[in-house]
């Protein structure tokens, strides 16, 4: 009977994980605009074409909702096929949205192109997340903080851009050369993309302060889990309030009066709305790697009860100060600051607690909690046009963020702690039982 010679497959460099990393980084970062620029196109929608603003803003819903809610399905498709597909579909979706909305003038078209945007956005934005967990079990919320990084910095590069490209050619040729631009770029970046294989990439960390399990549950069991609606059910409401100022940041300036005020921060001045909108993304963006590193080091829910705190406190001081045009600008920094690390924290929580084979599948059914956030958001404009002010969709999301904190500490962390140690009891188990049998 004849050998077989099975070469056992090598760890890849450090400089090759990081490789892939940036690559999904620079994905991330062309299609960011396609949610943060968003709020930039309202009031030129709104002045042209005469539509009320909260109808205008079923748009973004619409494209919230499609890019989240079906990352699990294109989260399979990346499990089973690999990314560069995946990736590719995106980018030219992405592209195609925000031509439809450049040639739009009805409502309807608005919704249709928002809608493909978002398909084409949900497929990058799972496909990079979910690499970036698989390539990086030892840096795992690291990773994963870098990559949702060139999410919410990414538009920070084109804040001025795209202001400048809509006062001069209007906003219709905005959408047109940046949805073009960023499309062609992700779609040729998609054939540089590849899965980790097994024994590529190291095992996951031993550090007592990080709960990770060694078993990989499927998404049909994932979904079966309590504990996964807990998480889904803190994403929701701490992903609404920032959901609600990214989506109506210069509306919001408008109505308190401090858009077009001039603000100067360490001898740089510009009108509150930009100075806002820029500061707003770095933040938003430094926030993911930053809180994901510190998870690595103190754990998950200790830094997430750090960070929703932060949020609800920020929120809370916004409602109060945020009429005085530096304090806008300032405040809604913190706030952005303290808000963009659920996108690090709860894709590596959920990797943690269920494994990493299926890692872009079940953070992608995280990841829908983004989605129904989104149903909130025209619900803030409602209240704010039956009230006449912002102060109740303030003080309910700042209320939501403490909610979530204490959630974070008390109920998540000793529940987690006794799920990962009961499967971890089982997988030892599971040996003992074959043997018994046989």
């Amino acid at each position: 009977m004849g050998t077989t010679d099975v070469t056992p497959i090598k760890p890849v460099s450090d400089g090759y994980r990081w490789t892939q990393l940036i690559i999904g980084v620079i994905c991330m970062v062309m299609i960011a605009n396609l949610q943060y620029g968003w709020t930039f196109f309202v009031p030129e929608i709104q002045k042209k074409f005469g539509f009320d603003r909260a109808a205008i803003q079923w748009a973004f819903t619409l494209f919230v909702l499609f890019e989240t809610w079906l990352v699990p399905v294109e989260g399979w498709f990346v499990d089973k096929y690999g990314p560069k597909v995946v990736v590719l579909f995106g980018g030219i979706l992405c592209a195609i949205g925000w031509v439809i909305n450049a040639y739009a003038e009805t409502l309807n078209m608005f919704y249709l192109g928002q809608v493909i945007a978002g398909l084409g956005a949900g497929a990058v934005y799972g496909t990079c997340v979910g690499s970036a967990l698989k390539w990086f079990p030892d840096k795992r919320g690291l990773a994963a903080g870098i990559t949702a990084a060139g999410f919410g910095a990414g538009s920070a590069l084109t804040v001025a851009p795209i202001q400048w490209a809509i006062a001069d050619a209007g906003f219709q040729a905005a959408f047109l050369y940046f949805g073009l631009g960023q499309g062609i770029i992700v779609a040729l970046l998609a054939f540089f993309l590849a899965a980790p294989k097994k024994g590529q990439v190291p095992e996951v960390v031993a550090n007592a302060n990080i709960i990770q399990t060694r078993r990989n549950y499927t998404p049909g069991e994932v979904a079966r889990q309590p504990i996964f609606w807990l998480m889904y059910f803190m994403f929701v409401i701490v992903g609404a309030g920032g959901l609600m100022i990214t989506a109506n940041l210069k509306p919001i300036a408008a109505d308190i009066g401090v858009d077009k005020v001039p603000v100067t921060i360490l001898g740089v001045t510009m009108v509150a709305i930009t100075f806002a909108a820029t500061i707003d993304r770095v933040l938003n963006g430094l926030t993911r790697p930053f809180f994901g590193w510190v998870s690595d080091k103190i754990g998950r829910e200790n830094t997430m009860f750090i960070a929703f705190a932060m949020e609800g406190f920020g929120i809370y001081m916004l409602y109060l100060w945020g009429h005085d045009p530096l304090w806008f600008v300032l405040l809604s920094g913190f706030v952005f600051f303290a808000w963009g690390e659920i996108y690090s924290l709860f894709p590596s929580t959920c990797t943690d607690t269920f494994g990493s084979k299926f890692a872009a599948t079940n953070a992608g059914l995280l990841y829908t909690a983004k989605g129904t956030a989104a149903l909130l958001v025209p619900v803030a404009n409602y209240l704010q046009q039956s009230s006449g002010n912002w102060n109740g969709v303030f003080l309910a999301a700042a209320g939501a963020n403490i909610l979530a904190s204490i959630l974070a500490i008390a109920v998540l962390k000793p529940w987690r702690k006794r799920v990962v140690a009961n499967s971890q009891r089982d997988a030892a188990a599971a040996p003992v039982s074959r043997v018994a049998v046989a």
